[in-house]
């Protein structure tokens, strides 16, 4: 058993599909009726008054509200978070697995794979997203770098291990020459209670290089993890919220979220490994700065 299934508990089994239904009573023919038209068609001074009632009705129309309920308006001067998350005491005893190498080794590597599950460099702790809890509205998504959302899988290594993504279409790149992958993303449901259990969303294999194309929709809960079904070293995280306010940390620990209206907030820091921590602190003015540093030890 690796890693990533000690950590989460699969959900089960798909239910068995339903039983086949009985064939349906045929209908008689159904008789159709023409009728004549008895409004008469509105004359040209009415017509116009329509289209400028219609016009005004959508110049007034509200903000637009994405599908998930996150509603983007034009946030001018706003407020900024920033601040540091660090891990202070000893590390886990699993903070590092080494996972033998046992396929591919030419392009995989030899030995063994060290997957560093708690990556921590002079107290910074990476890895780590940092969001603002369920905030109603504000900016709106920028666009990523290259313009699309991506997964490359380059030396047996999922690049980035952990980003931000905009739920919808995603790009699995493959790159690895004579190497057959197979993504799997699961979403992460009752993080925050120490209790997740896995709900599958995409299984994509690819047997060579190429591109393809898939979709990141959850249902419940932002944070995403990801293995490759045929190498067992191969890990990575993402989180795709409804909203543009999450960050991954720096590889110094610090984050900065910009363009947050004024308002009382949650804000938490998520790290795949250590769970959940959060302040709730008040942006009072726009353009101001507040500071929020989250510590880590070891659970």
């Amino acid at each position: 058993m690796n890693a990533a299934s000690r950590e989460y508990g699969r959900v089960g089994a798909r239910p068995p599909a339903a039983a086949a239904q009985g064939k349906q009573k045929q209908k008689g023919p159904r008789l159709m009726v023409r009728t004549r038209k008895t409004n008469p068609r509105p004359p040209p001074a009415a017509r116009r008054w329509m289209v400028s009632a219609v016009s005004a009705l959508l110049l007034a129309a509200p903000p637009l509200v994405t599908a998930a309920g996150y509603e983007e308006i034009n946030v001018t001067d706003g407020g900024r978070i920033t601040g540091k998350v660090s891990f202070t005491g000893p590390l886990p005893d699993d903070a590092v697995e080494k996972i033998a190498i046992n396929k591919n080794p030419d392009v995989c590597g030899q030995g063994y794979r060290e997957v560093v599950w708690v990556d921590v460099k002079d107290g910074a702790l990476r890895g780590t997203f940092v969001f603002l809890h369920k905030i109603k509205k504000g900016k709106a998504w920028g666009m990523p770098e290259g313009g699309k959302y991506t997964i490359l899988q380059e030396g047996c290594r999922f690049r980035p291990w952990c980003q931000v993504v905009k739920q919808g279409d995603i790009h699995l790149l493959h790159n690895d020459e004579g190497v057959q992958h197979n993504i799997n993303m699961v979403e992460l449901i009752g993080v925050e209670r120490r209790r997740a259990v896995e709900r599958p969303m995409i299984n994509r294999n690819q047997p060579q290089p190429g591109e393809a194309i898939e979709v990141v929709k959850t249902v419940r809960s932002p944070f995403i993890s990801m293995n490759c079904e045929v190498h067992n070293f191969m890990f990575g995280f993402m989180m795709a919220p409804k909203h543009p306010y999450a960050v991954v940390v720096g590889d110094d620990g610090s984050f900065a979220i910009d363009n947050i209206p004024p308002g009382q907030y949650t804000v938490k820091a998520w790290h795949p490994r250590l769970g959940v921590k959060k302040i709730k602190l008040e942006i009072a003015a726009a353009g101001g700065e507040v500071k929020a540093d989250f510590e880590f030890t070891k659970l």
